[in-house]
C-alpha cells in the first residue's frame, strides 16, 4: 500500500514540475504579446520579426502598414505577428 502513496505524489509532483517549467511560462508570453498587439498605434516604431525597423502609418485588426527609412514610397502591409517590439515616441 505504501508503494501506491508514492506513486500518487510523484506523479503529482511530476504535474506540478510541469506546470511551472512549460505551461505558466507559455501563458506569460502569450498575455505579453497580447498586451503588445494591443499597445501598438500610428505612428509607434517598431522592429519585425525580419529584423526591420519602420513607423506604423495605418492599421486594421489584424494588418499594419508600415514605412521604412525615409524613403516614402517604401510602405508595405505586415501581419501585427510580424511586430515583435515597439518603441512609443517620446
Amino acid at each position: 500500500m505504501g508503494g501506491v502513496g508514492f506513486w500518487v505524489v510523484y506523479a503529482a509532483f511530476l504535474i506540478g514540475l510541469m506546470y511551472f517549467v512549460a505551461i505558466r511560462p507559455q501563458n506569460k508570453e502569450k498575455k505579453r504579446v497580447a498586451e503588445l498587439m494591443e499597445s501598438i498605434a500610428v505612428g509607434d516604431t517598431i522592429l519585425t520579426s525580419s529584423g526591420f525597423y519602420g513607423v506604423v502609418i495605418d492599421m486594421t485588426d489584424d494588418t499594419v502598414i508600415i514605412e521604412f527609412g525615409n524613403n516614402k514610397n517604401c510602405r508595405i502591409p505586415m501581419q501585427k505577428s510580424a511586430i515583435v517590439q515597439v518603441e512609443k515616441p517620446e
